[in-house]
């Protein structure tokens, strides 16, 4: 069960964006509308050095959100208690206004994949999606968020939808949600869903983080649109566009840019956190 002692995420309803360290003066001194920033926590486990000397300045200026890439939570096998300990010491360290990682699985025995997997939606993996969120929450002492995946395929044993599913784990857990707006647009497009109906069945009270960012686009065997979550482009008109359909049913939530590969020199990302800011504006001011 959630302790409700433990703080849960708090970021400003502002713009953020995935920090890189090519950017560290060029945020410090021309930062734009951003007002909080994202960092992975597998690439800050280490002990110290530059990466957590330049965490530590850019605390002084943002909020801090922590996304986890590593944690396997929808994994068969037990969580890595390792791996726990290194982001409980990061967590400790760093104190961040959130946490988050995704729903998905990344291990098998003692191998690790380097890829975000997808699960089926049935009672036995909610049971154990929700037992190691349990296990996440009680060992940071604090409320995690849990990210919607892209989809390319959808599986027949599934039980519920990705939306009740994740409405049932925050019943459950007490966790919130990261809600991945690219990633829904690139699931209905890849599974032939309305993105629209998809946000009006998503339990957005519990949303503490939305997320933007570019895709690839390709075709399936058929010649059918495919796209691919790579966090490598400019984000879309289609998904700002849904952006600003979900923010007129949620309110003002924390918008988080997202560009991870192909990085860009940082006016080019202003410009993204620029439009992100236009979008929340008017619900900012409604």
């Amino acid at each position: 069960m959630f302790d409700q002692s433990f703080p849960v995420s708090h970021l400003p309803n502002g713009v953020g964006v995935g920090y890189k360290p090519q950017h560290f003066t060029d945020l410090l001194q021309a930062p734009g509308p951003v007002n909080w920033i994202e960092v992975h926590a597998e690439n800050y486990m280490g002990d110290g050095g530059r990466p957590h000397a330049q965490l530590s300045a850019l605390s002084e200026k943002f909020a801090l959100s922590v996304h986890g890439v590593g944690l396997s939570i929808g994994g068969e096998g037990p969580l890595d208690p390792d791996h726990l300990k290194r982001l409980r010491q990061l967590v400790d360290r760093s104190n961040p206004a959130s946490f988050s990682e995704h729903l998905a699985w990344s291990t098998h025995g003692a191998e690790f994949l380097n890829d975000l997997l997808p699960l089926p939606y049935t009672a036995a993996t909610l049971d154990r999606v929700g037992d190691h969120i349990a296990q996440v929450q009680n060992t940071l002492g604090r409320q995690m968020l849990l990210e919607n995946p892209s989809s390319y395929l959808a599986f027949a044993e599934s039980t519920y939808s990705e939306t009740d599913f994740l409405a049932e784990l925050v019943h459950r857990t007490g966790c919130g949600l990261l809600l991945d707006v690219n990633n829904v647009f690139i699931s209905a497009t890849n599974l032939g869903l309305s993105p629209q109906d998809y946000i009006d069945a998503y339990p957005l009270d519990a949303v503490g983080e939305i997320h933007v960012g570019g895709h690839d686009e390709d075709e399936d065997d058929n010649g059918a649109p495919l796209l691919i979550d790579s966090h490598g482009a400019p984000v879309v008109d289609p998904v700002w566009a849904l952006l600003d359909y979900t923010l007129a049913q949620s309110g003002p939530k924390p918008v988080l840019v997202e560009w991870d590969t192909d990085v860009p020199d940082w006016p080019i990302l202003r410009a993204e956190a620029e439009r992100a800011a236009a979008a929340l504006a008017p619900v900012l001011t409604a």
